[in-house]
């Protein structure tokens, strides 16, 4: 760490001490006063510190300020980072939450746990150590949420970009410092991800700016761009010749971490035994579920003979995109026929093709503006396609995964009324908190429930295949709970997990290996299943409650207004008490 970087971070300690002092000292002759005002400003100070460490977040969110600025990789940064996060949490932990309105308790106990979660991530588990795909992934984001969106004039967005790429290969040369025997699925998926990468640089964000006839500030693009694309293919062959060879390092984080990362990220402190047993449970209902609506469809052959067939029954290709279009509108009119939940617009997702540099690691993705975005408001369903020079047997099984079944699970999933539908919700969140922070448990479990309570309530008819293809993806995320757990604690290779994929999770083999490569750096991706039980065992209970007054909708609207928080504290809203979430 430099001197200045010392000092600084000396002097915010040193503010943090004084800001400690004066809560301290503040009159307490109206104490339901100051909390509220106190905590407040504490969460204006704690988002402000947040983005200036990670402008890109900023811009996500919506804060075009940073939009010239690029996050710090380097080691001192990091430091910096901790020191100011321990700081804050402390200035946090004197405040009373039984001085704070119900709401505001609530943020106060997600902050403290957000705080928790980031400590836990750059102190212990650190993966801006041992993955080689962080950085370039990152800087690559920073520069396609400028370019995505029309939130400003071509000309001054691109100027944030030329700002943004004049720090990006400094920003590698401070990854690559950090970078300590990275495991080799690490490196493997950062080589696999380069090329898409570079073309990124090459050709989509020159096009994004073709209109710009600025020719001086052109001329800065165009050196700036180069220098990156430079930068970039000088990582790929250090990558490739000389950290490939050495990358020998473990990426599991083990089973104390992974229950510390699991209390802290999504307030959930049940054993990991017992998070076996449960997603042991829903996987083994699920494939009699899927066992049984398969002899519905036919009785003659195998569950697994019935789902090959149903993979026949997909879209070509070049038809993908538009499969997804033709079926958005059916599942609005239907949930507002139905009384499903509000929708607060009548603006329709894009629906496009998922960005090169994440082709690597997912299928399809929703892209939601920042709750604070209000000139670009657009949201973008990305899908991947089949690439350019796979074998026609690999584009087969690709397209398998996206037979009719899968492609209306995955609309549910992704838009309505998944997470589009929330996006909209947390638009009008009641608070700053709650409009930007969201945890996987909620976000990832709405979603993955609805596809099943949609059907559920009758969408489709009662189609089996529909209800197949939602079996299939419930199995997924099955497989995905399981292999999570048992990979990062030391009882699953990653060839296991891709087996495990395949023969227990009904999945085709491009899918089991995307999966399996997720699931290495991703190892909380079980928030899906365990995200959608919490939530119908809250509508269990919330219906125990309401009784006759009970509606869907009702249910699904609270829900909704409460943010995309941890289910505790919504259980804790709903029914008024700390009741168990599972």
């Amino acid at each position: 760490m430099t001197k200045l970087k010392v000092a600084l971070a000396f002097s915010f300690a040193l503010l943090c001490c004084i800001g400690i002092t004066s809560i301290r000292s503040l009159p307490s002759d109206n104490p339901t006063t100051n909390a509220p005002a106190q905590f407040d400003k504490l969460v204006d100070e704690y988002f402000n510190f947040y983005f200036e460490f990670h402008p890109t977040e900023a811009t996500a969110a919506g804060f075009h300020q940073y939009d010239g600025k690029l996050e710090d990789f380097s080691r001192s940064a990091i430091d910096a980072e901790v020191v100011k996060l321990k700081a804050l949490q402390s200035r946090f932990d004197l405040l009373d939450p039984a001085k704070l309105p119900p709401m505001s308790a609530g943020d106060l106990e997600l902050l403290e746990s957000t705080i928790k979660s980031r400590l836990l991530e750059l102190g212990t588990i650190r993966m801006w150590s041992k993955d080689p795909d962080l950085c370039i992934s990152g800087v690559t984001n920073s520069i396609y949420l400028i370019i995505k969106r029309n939130f400003a004039p071509p000309e001054v967005r691109l100027r944030s970009v030329i700002a943004r790429e004049d720090a990006i290969p400094g920003a590698i040369v401070a990854a690559r410092q950090n970078l300590e025997n990275p495991p080799k699925i690490y490196t493997e998926i950062a080589l696999e991800q380069l090329p898409d990468m570079i073309d990124f640089f090459r050709k989509d964000v020159p096009g994004a700016f073709a209109e710009v006839r600025d020719a001086q500030l052109m001329a800065e693009f165009q050196r700036s761009n180069a220098v990156v694309i430079d930068a970039l293919r000088k990582y790929q062959i250090f990558l490739r010749d000389d950290l490939l060879p050495i990358s020998k390092g473990d990426f599991r984080i083990g089973a104390e971490n992974y229950r510390k990362k699991l209390l802290d990220d999504e307030m959930v402190d049940i054993t990991l035994d017992r998070l076996l047993e449960m997603g042991y449970s829903d996987l083994r209902r699920n494939q009699q579920r899927l066992k049984e609506t398969a002899e519905q469809i036919d009785p003659k052959h195998s569950p697994r003979e019935v789902l090959a067939e149903l993979g026949k029954d997909h879209p070509a290709p070049d038809h993908l995109l538009q499969s997804f279009r033709d079926i958005l509108g059916g599942l609005r009119q239907f949930i507002e026929q139905k009384q499903i939940v509000s929708i607060p617009s009548q603006v329709l997702p894009i629906v496009q093709e998922t960005p090169p540099f994440m082709r690597a690691t997912t299928t399809a993705s929703m892209d939601i503006p920042g709750a604070y975005e209000t000139k670009a408001t657009e949201a973008l369903l990305s899908v991947t396609l089949p690439q350019p020079g796979w074998k026609p047997r690999r584009v087969e099984e690709w397209m398998e995964g996206f037979n009719r079944g899968t492609i209306l699970s995955t609309a549910i999933h992704e838009a309505y009324p998944g997470h589009y539908t929330q996006f909209l919700w947390v638009q009008h969140a009641p608070s700053k908190v709650r409009k930007l922070i969201a945890v996987g448990t909620n976000a990832e479990g709405w979603a993955h429930y609805c596809e099943q309570m949609m059907l559920d309530e009758g969408y489709g008819g009662g189609d089996p295949k529909l209800r197949l293809g939602q079996l299939q993806d419930a199995l997924l995320r099955d497989a995905r709970f399981i292999v999570g757990i048992q990979m990062h604690t030391g009882h699953m290779t990653l060839e296991q997990a891709r087996e495990f994929f395949i023969r227990e999770g009904y999945q085709t083999p491009p899918i089991a290996a995307v999966e399996s490569k997720r699931g290495s750096g991703d190892p909380t991706y079980l928030v899906y299943t365990l995200g959608k039980l919490q939530i119908l065992k809250l509508r269990d209970d919330f219906r125990k409650k309401q009784g006759d007054s009970f509606t869907l909708k009702d249910f699904h609207d609270r829900f909704m207004g409460q943010g995309a928080v941890p289910l505790k504290l919504i259980r804790k809203a709903l029914l008024g008490d700390d009741s168990p979430s599972l």
